[in-house]
């Protein structure tokens, strides 16, 4: 199993991003195959990382194919490797992300992306009510370093049925609870990369171990499984 990114996989998709056409891909899809199985090679051997601290219920990687119905950009192809790795539902909440893409563009995420419009309430509410234990999280010197702060959507305002003076407005309005991290393609192509990157998901737990709590329990902290 390949525990490294082949460096293919940049050199490709820098041609692909000038040639993004049918015509192009048809002609060099052997080597995009043969490309992509070392990818999915290199995105399973992150699961089996993961497996060892984690509960992966699910690995995805996503399609070069790009939906183009409803998109400005009509461009056929994605340039990138795109991978998610879902937890254990119900009790475990969260998800990674792992994003190949040259020209420094790699990144890696984990958090909330779309929380449906209950977990988003209950989230809210927690942090009205007491928003300490997520600030020791974001705050911690080891989970900063790593993470940095929150990234992704939020309100203007507060949302209806908040104040906007609460101490804890800025946690209260957002949308997502996301965090990023970047990477080189020099990083990227490191042979330690997945394991960095595997290290960096271990460090997102004291995140995800409240907000799954959060999420399978209500205000009085009475358990809803």
């Amino acid at each position: 199993m390949t525990n490294t990114v082949p460096k293919e996989i940049f050199t490709f998709f820098k041609k692909l991003e000038k040639n993004n056409n049918r015509d192009w891909f048809n002609e060099h899809k052997p080597e995009f195959k043969a490309i992509e199985v070392k990818a999915k090679a290199a995105y399973n051997y992150l699961g089996e990382l993961m497996a060892t601290h984690d509960q992966i219920e699910k690995i995805k990687i996503f399609r070069i194919y790009r939906d183009v119905r409803f998109s400005k950009n009509k461009l056929p192809y994605k340039t990138h490797f795109g991978g998610s790795y879902s937890r254990k539902k119900p009790e475990l909440r969260g998800g990674y992300y792992l994003h190949i893409q040259p020209n420094n563009e790699s990144f890696i995420a984990t958090g909330f992306w779309n929380p449906n419009k209950e977990d988003l309430l209950r989230i809210r509410k927690e942090f009205e009510m007491d928003d300490s234990e997520m600030r020791d999280i974001l705050n911690d010197k080891t989970f900063k370093e790593t993470w940095g702060s929150f990234t992704g959507d939020e309100l203007k305002t507060a949302p209806k049925g908040f104040n906007k003076e609460h101490s804890a407005i800025d946690l209260i309005r957002r949308k997502q609870y996301i965090f990023l991290k970047k990477y080189s393609d020099k990083e990227v192509l490191e042979d330690d990369f997945l394991n960095n990157v595997n290290e960096a998901f271990i460090k997102i737990r004291p995140f995800f171990n409240y907000m799954s709590d959060v999420l399978t329990t209500n205000l009085n902290g009475e358990s809803l499984l």
